[in-house]
């Protein structure tokens, strides 16, 4: 068999979003894995612009602190250095385009759309699968009318939020308590939180409202937090995610030793079956493509509720995804590997259609 072809390969990390430090760490992942696999990498911050292009220039590597960014600090990075950067001539010297940016436009479609306008391969979902999954709303919908379990929701608008007594009502009759709050075009558990109680839900929803325009309500379930990793067409071992204290939010994603992940997660097989049926479900139903994660909590009584769909998902050392492929016997510079040979391949595939 002829040897594969030594690829070289921009990684698109950082941006402006929340969860920028969670993505300059995946990227910083993703650099170190593309070289282990053989091809030339090239960090590429979509935040900086042209100008990082230049002899030594570097974006450097973040660590993953116990919050997201300020909300100035990022207000501070231009948006328009993204279209700055997709136009780079340096970037059409590339075979293809690792995206591992995580929120805002660069997992809602935005620089997909950007990188189909330039003909360029990319990993991942395309303009549409990636603004739907983006959105948790439209997702829920979308699960809900093709038969794929998900939790009980409400969402509310920035600008028509109702008083206090009126949304406490609105969640008492539709979700009932604790429920769960999160913005809904956020990942990486940013802004999310459980109210337990009526007395918590307004001062809670006005924080999740510092990340985004809309905030979902969502019933909570009980049980076991599970997710399943895809890569093409296939689906990986499911995990168990389980915080050593509290629930899995950003710190507990973060910091080394607050989580115990079990991969493969321990499920009987026709348990293990119907995960995997329904991640591929509720992948396929978003239209997304190349890889991902789809997230579930399991109930007492052994029903999977899908939560939602990743499209993005991290690739820092405490990733799900580099878990699960391990669990298949995949290393992650053969992971990587596999999930760029995709994007190329399905490039092509669209081109000669």
């Amino acid at each position: 068999m002829a040897e594969e072809k030594k690829l070289k390969i921009a990684v698109l990390m950082g941006g402006n979003s929340s969860e920028r430090d969670v993505s300059l760490a995946s990227g910083a992942g993703v650099m170190e894995g593309l070289k282990a696999a053989g091809h030339l990498a090239m960090r590429v911050d979509t935040a900086l612009g042209i100008g990082q292009f230049g002899a030594g220039k570097s974006t450097g590597v973040s660590s993953i602190v116990e919050k997201p960014p300020s909300h100035d600090a990022l207000q501070a990075l231009s948006a328009v250095k993204a279209i700055e950067t997709i136009n780079s001539p340096e970037l059409r010297k590339v075979d293809a385009v690792f995206i591992i940016l995580h929120g805002g436009m660069g997992e809602d479609g935005t620089i997909q759309a950007l990188l189909d306008l330039v003909e360029i391969p990319y990993t991942g979902s395309g303009v549409l699968a990636s603004a739907l999954a983006m959105n948790k709303y439209l997702s829920k919908l979308i699960f809900q009318s093709t038969g794929i379990p998900t939790p009980d929701f409400l969402i509310r608008y920035k600008n028509k939020l109702e008083g206090n007594s009126e949304l406490i009502s609105a969640i008492q009759t539709a979700l009932g308590f604790p429920v769960v709050v999160k913005p809904n075009d956020q990942g990486s558990s940013v802004g999310l939180d459980i109210i337990k109680s009526p007395e918590e839900l307004y001062p809670k929803s006005l924080t999740a409202f510092n990340y985004s325009d809309s905030i979902l309500f969502e019933k909570y379930i009980s049980g076991r937090e599970l997710t399943v990793a895809i890569l093409g067409d296939e689906t990986l071992p499911p995990v168990e995610i389980k915080p050593k204290d509290g629930f899995y939010d950003y710190h507990h994603k973060y910091t080394a030793g607050m989580t115990e992940y079990l991969a493969p997660a321990p499920l009987s097989q026709p348990e293990e079956l119907l995960l995997r049926d329904l991640g591929l479900k509720a992948f396929s139903a978003l239209g997304c493509s190349g890889f991902g994660r789809v997230d579930f909590r399991m109930a007492a009584n052994g029903s999977f509720y899908c939560l939602e769909v990743n499209t993005l998902p991290g690739m820092t050392n405490t990733s799900l995804v580099p878990k699960a492929a391990k669990a298949a016997g995949i290393e992650f510079p053969q992971l990587l590997d596999r999930i760029i040979r995709i994007a190329i391949d399905e490039h092509r595939s669209r081109k000669q259609n």
